[in-house]
């Protein structure tokens, strides 16, 4: 059993079991989402329209984890004008997990359970990092990045400008290079 819902000004078909990305929904990761419009019921041969929704119908799912997206480049350019401007963005979207169908007289459950594991953790098991070590990375690589300014400006003192006598001086000493001489040819 299958159905097509809207949510985020987008149309989804989806069934029990289902992961699905959406536009961000609010709420707390493992949190139950409803999605009552629900704009089509179908099982195998038979389709139930809805005008505009399908009454009584509903589709549950687990918020999995709000994330940002991809990110999408937007490149602005006028030939022969010297204008060029690019921008990037990244939508905010949630993942959610699709665990029963209702509707039509009908209920399709998912048996399966909800795996809360993010993305972020995935893409670190993909590159052969432990969880911990992941972690651990993370924090150092943000304590990092706080203590770098702060140590910039203490080991940074200000130094008073050289008088000009000095910089003349500096200039003086150069060594200058000596020009090539050329054979001469006859």
């Amino acid at each position: 059993m299958y159905a097509v819902i809207k949510t985020g000004g987008k149309q989804y078909r989806v069934q029990a079991g289902d992961l699905l990305v959406v536009e961000k929904l609010e709420g707390e990761p493992g949190a139950n989402v409803a999605f009552g419009d629900v704009l089509m019921l179908g099982d195998g041969e038979t389709i139930t329209l809805g005008a505009p929704i399908v009454e009584g119908a509903t589709v549950s799912a687990t918020l999995i984890e709000t994330r940002k997206g991809l990110k999408v480049k937007i490149f602005k350019k006028r030939r022969r004008q010297g204008y060029r401007r690019t921008r990037g963005h990244r939508q905010q979207e949630s993942v959610l997990r699709v665990t029963s169908v209702v509707g039509a007289g009908k209920t399709e459950n998912w048996d399966g359970v909800v795996d809360m594991t993010t993305k972020a953790v995935l893409n670190a098991r993909a590159r052969n990092l432990k969880l911990e070590e992941a972690a651990t990375a993370k924090a150092a690589l943000s304590a990092e990045k706080a203590a770098a300014p702060a140590a910039k400006k203490a080991s940074t003192p200000k130094v008073a400008a050289a008088p000009k006598a000095e910089a003349a001086e500096k200039k003086a000493a150069a060594p200058k290079k000596a020009a090539a001489k050329k054979p001469d040819a006859e």
